[in-house]
Order: C-alpha cells, then structure tokens, then sequence
C-alpha cells in the first residue's frame, strides 16, 4: 500500500543532522553528558545527606547512590569513547589537539579527568560496602571508602568544568562571523557557569560542618570561608567569559542546593535505625546556602574595573569578599538560627534529624561554647582576611591556567 504522507513531510537524514547541530551548536555529545553527569552526582550527594538524617543506614544499591552511581557511569562511557575514538581514528578531527597518555591513548584533558573520577568513584562503592559490613556505620565522614568516592566525585566534576573549558577557551581569538558561532560561543560560556557552580556545591557540602548556622557567629565559619572560597571563585571568575561570571557561578551554586532541599521535604519518609528520638514523617533538609552571591557580585565589579597587579587585586579581593560575607552572613545566621521566621520549608531551619532529640536547649540558640569575645573573633577575623588574600592569589594564579587550557 503506497504511503499517502507527501515526501516534503518526510525528514531526509541531512535534515536530522541539521536539527541535532542546530541543538548541539557543533559542542560534543560528551560534553553536555558530563556536565549531566555532574549534576547527578551532587543532587545524589545531597539526597544520600537527607536519607542518613531521615532514615537512616542505606545500602549499596539505595536510591541516592544508585543517582550517583548513573553519574560515574554518564562520565565514564562518554569520556571513554571520546577518548577511544580519537585514538583508533588517526583522522580524527580533534586527535591533532588531544592530550597523549601511556604512549597510547589521546582524549581531551576534561575527558581523561571524568574516567578517572568515574573508576574511583565506582570502585568504592563495594570498598564502602566491606566497610559497613566489617567494622559497621561509620563514625566519620571520610573514612577510606568515602574519601575515594568523594576524590572521585571531585574529579568528575572537575573534568566537566575543564572539557567545557577547552572549548570555550579555543573561542577567545576567534571571530564569530555568523550567528551559530556565537550561539556555541555562549552556550560555552553557560556550560562552564553551570559545571563550575555544581562544583561550587560540593565544595561547600564537604566544608558545611565548619559553616552551619550554628557556627555563623563563630570566627571557624569565616575562617573556613577564607581558605576555600576565593582561591575557586576567582579562578573561575578569571577563567569564564560570562559577563558576571562569579555572580552566575554562586546563583547555579545556590539553586542546585535549594531545589533537593525544597522538593525532597515534601515526600514521606521513615526512619529506619534507632535510637528514634525525633519521630519525623518526612524527609528532613539539609541546609540553606551561604548567601555567597553577594560578594560574588562585588568581586565581579572589581575583577572587572582593576585591572593592575595580582597581588594588589588579590589583597582586594580578600578584603571584599570577607567585609561583606560578614555583613550579610552573620546577621542571616542569627536569622536561620533563632528566628521563627525561618522555620519553615522555604528557609529550612524546622528540619531536624531522627537521632535529635526535639526539646534540646540550643536547637535554636547559639551555643554558649560556640561564641567568642569581641577581641578573639576580631583578631581570628584579621588572620582570615590575611588567608583569602593568599587564597585569592592563588585563585588568580590557576585562573590564569585555566585560561591557556585549549586541550
């Protein structure tokens, strides 16, 4: 029986492969995998966070690692096949501006960054299993399993970021002549805002117990805040070509964290291991984000207007970043901490975990321990602006690197 469809309304196979360019933008199918991949594993990250406070003991197979796990994979086939494509095919278009490894092997930097990351984190997933089942639930965070899975997470995450990079990096001394260049230059552009802000989240989740509310009147939060925040952010506020690229970074950073931590609460949720102090019925939020995007707004406009000496923008940049993370931080802590305007699903201080008992006496005031007097805050704060100026440093030194990757 003849078709009645008129051949017009039939996509010729060039037309497919017009519409999957016009998508793509001429970026490789990797990249926007391992970006995915990304987000996989910090939104499982921070889902596997909210069962152990919730639930309780997992297992190899729970839903949280299972999302984690979809990431290490996404990572390590994409990667892997672009780094073996380009070294069975001598004619590979990209071959010539690969990375060479063990004489053998060629593949982009962010690729062979991503398979690494990927085997570490698969492989201590069972290493995480014979821990439990030999010496029990873990006293710590980062014992040997989770210390490889979170090297691993780090490596993945930092892959992605570099393989966009790359790319966007090889569109600076170019001229884009037609429409299309451009949208690829700023789809670019995007993809490294959002690779670098998923990074900026797991940062954060490994440095939160030195940076929880109830810690924000306290120089250790300040001091935590100096040593790893400005030697990232201004690495890749030098590094990106957005036009107020720390700004966008710290925004991705702080949806990525708020989204779980909204949306998980609203599901049920039992806990499993006792002792049972708080008899909760539904998932219990993590935490709400450092309010990080201010200063990323005010060391946007100083990257942007100073453009002489290193060492004088970092010691800048320090005393910006600290002076205002301190201004809105300390006085949002006491907010998150004692307010009853703040516990409730939008600003996440109701939640509470199953092994705390509800009635404690400081579960919404600080600690008495945890305050110091006027005169020690100040001078541990003077010693961490001194930390960020050295930590920014640096962060302008590796943007600098970041820059000239091209590979």
């Amino acid at each position: 029986m003849e078709s009645t469809i008129p051949s017009s309304f039939s996509p010729s196979a060039e037309a497919v492969r017009s519409r999957a360019i016009d998508w793509r933008l001429g970026i490789p199918t990797y990249v926007y995998a391992v970006v995915f991949a990304s987000l996989c594993i910090v939104w499982g990250l921070l889902w596997d966070i909210m069962w152990h406070i919730s639930i309780g003991r997992d297992g190899l197979f729970a839903p949280p690692h299972l999302v984690m796990y979809v990431g290490a994979v996404v990572s390590g086939l994409f990667s892997g096949y672009q780094i073996l494509s380009m070294t069975f095919q001598k004619k590979h278009p990209e071959r010539a501006g690969s990375v060479r490894f063990w004489g053998v092997f060629y593949g982009s930097l962010g690729a062979l960054y991503c398979v690494w990351g990927a085997m570490a984190m698969l492989t201590s997933a069972p290493f995480d299993d014979w821990w439990h089942n030999t010496y029990g639930l873990d006293v710590q965070i980062l014992t040997p399993p989770h210390t490889v899975l979170v090297l691993g997470m780090m490596m993945v995450q930092f892959g992605a970021m570099i393989g966009v990079l790359a790319l966007q990096n090889r569109t600076r001394s170019q001229t884009l002549t037609n429409d299309l260049d451009q949208r690829r230059a700023s789809r670019l552009k995007l993809l490294f805002g959002i690779a670098a802000g998923l990074l900026l989240t797991v940062l954060y989740v490994l440095l939160s117990e030195n940076m929880g509310k109830w810690l924000m009147h306290n120089s250790l939060c300040y001091t935590t805040a100096a040593i790893a925040f400005p030697i990232y952010l201004l690495a890749v506020g030098r590094a990106s070509m957005l036009k107020n690229p720390i700004t966008i970074i710290t925004a991705v950073y702080m949806i990525t964290l708020l989204l779980p931590n909204w949306i998980l609460p609203l599901f049920s949720a039992t806990p499993k291991l006792g002792p049972v102090y708080n008899p909760i019925t539904t998932y219990q939020a993590f935490s709400f984000p450092l309010l990080l995007i201010v200063p990323a707004f005010a060391l946007d406009q100083l990257m942007k207007r100073y453009k002489g000496n290193d060492w004088i923008l970092a010691g800048l940049a320090a005393v910006v970043f600290m002076v205002l993370f301190l201004a809105v931080q300390w006085p949002f802590g006491e907010f998150l901490h004692t307010s009853p305007y703040a516990r409730n699903w939008f600003f996440l201080s109701n939640a509470w975990s199953y092994d705390s008992p509800p009635d404690w006496k400081y579960r919404y005031e600080f600690h008495p321990g945890l305050l110091e007097p006027t005169a020690v805050f100040a001078k541990n704060f003077a010693f961490a602006i001194l930390y960020a100026a050295i930590s920014a440093r640096i962060g302008l030194w590796w943007g600098n690197w970041m820059k000239r990757v091209v590979r």
